[in-house]
């Protein structure tokens, strides 16, 4: 750069540059060199002083203003023939000071932590809820309620009802109690947060019976294709339940249990099932063994244990039933 710099005054630049093998865009770019780093910003005539910048974050941060939105606080100043600045200035000077939120104050309801409950047999854990179904005319709803054993998704008690109520609760956890002849100390019971779930009378009978309750929101009921959208009657969501839920117990084979069923599962002959299912299995494969490429054939196995919200990493590790 020098020497082109140096025999500018004899020679143009662009000969001068071809002789020493120099490109000209190299020559001129290290005569004006480029600046780089920050550019000084630019001053607005119309932006705030730093004066008026800080009277208006006092103004926002005035008591009777600190927890409302900049429209509201632009609208009651200008009423009191007060102005500042414009509504989106005062949005810029709070994002400025890191308070670009809501500044309303707000209601937080309680957080309540999901309970990890574990079931690895029958009458260990079992969920129950209150369905609403829809009666003949709008507006109109029946009540059913349902038991569930977490473990062999097998319905242990239901009823259908005019009304929610925990009386009727009651009632059907300790008849479904007896019928499963469950010890104090063995069972807890999962619910949902509504008002039947969480009454005192309900509370009461569990703690007179021994049982643990928690509560969330589980689902715990299957439909199948014929359900009804809609019951003419009481007696009508009756006569339903009394051919659905045998169904479901005894003739359901649910993909969660191996396809057993819930009753198979409940009452401890789902291993004698599956080791029949195995025989099957095997004199199919002596048969025709060609028939099966990847490996000798297996009924599925059956769950060793089933969850209600199961422990992040063990999601995260292994297929759990829930």
């Amino acid at each position: 750069m020098d020497a082109v710099r140096t025999r500018r005054a004899p020679l143009r630049v662009r000969p001068a540059c071809a002789a020493l093998g120099v490109a000209p865009a190299t020559y001129y770019r290290y005569e004006r060199p480029v600046v780089l780093g920050p550019w000084p910003r630019r001053h607005v005539p119309r932006a705030l002083t730093v004066a008026e910048h800080q009277t208006v974050l006092d103004v926002l941060h005035a008591p009777r203003f600190i927890d409302l939105a900049p429209a509201q606080v632009y609208a009651t100043l200008l009423d009191e023939g007060t102005y500042h600045c414009a509504e989106r200035t005062m949005y810029r000077v709070l994002a400025a000071q890191g308070e670009g939120r809501e500044r309303r104050a707000q209601r937080r309801g309680p957080i309540y932590a999901a309970p990890e409950l574990l079931a690895t047999g029958p009458n260990q854990l079992w969920s129950w809820d209150i369905t609403k179904l829809k009666g003949p005319a709008k507006w109109t709803y029946y009540y059913l309620y349902v038991v569930l054993d977490v473990f062999s998704r097998y319905v242990v008690g239901w009823m259908v009802a005019r009304r929610e109520a925990a009386a009727l609760a009651e009632h059907l956890i300790a008849t479904s109690c007896t019928r499963q002849e469950i010890l104090p100390g063995q069972l807890t019971i999962h619910a949902d947060r509504g008002s039947a779930m969480t009454s005192k009378p309900v509370a009461l009978l569990l703690a007179d019976l021994g049982v643990t309750k928690t509560h969330s929101r589980p689902s715990v009921l299957k439909y199948r294709p014929d359900f009804p959208d809609r019951f003419g009657s009481l007696e009508h969501a009756r006569v339903h339940g009394n051919d659905f839920f045998p169904w479901y117990n005894t003739e359901h084979r649910h993909s969660g249990l191996g396809l057993h069923t819930p009753h198979d599962v409940h009452f401890g002959l789902a291993e004698a099932r599956r080791a029949a299912r195995a025989t099957v299995l095997a004199a199919a494969y002596a048969a025709r063994p060609e028939r099966f490429v990847r490996h000798h054939p297996v009924p599925a196995a059956l769950p060793a244990a089933a969850w209600i919200n199961p422990p992040k990493l063990l999601v995260a590790s292994q297929d759990v039933v829930q």
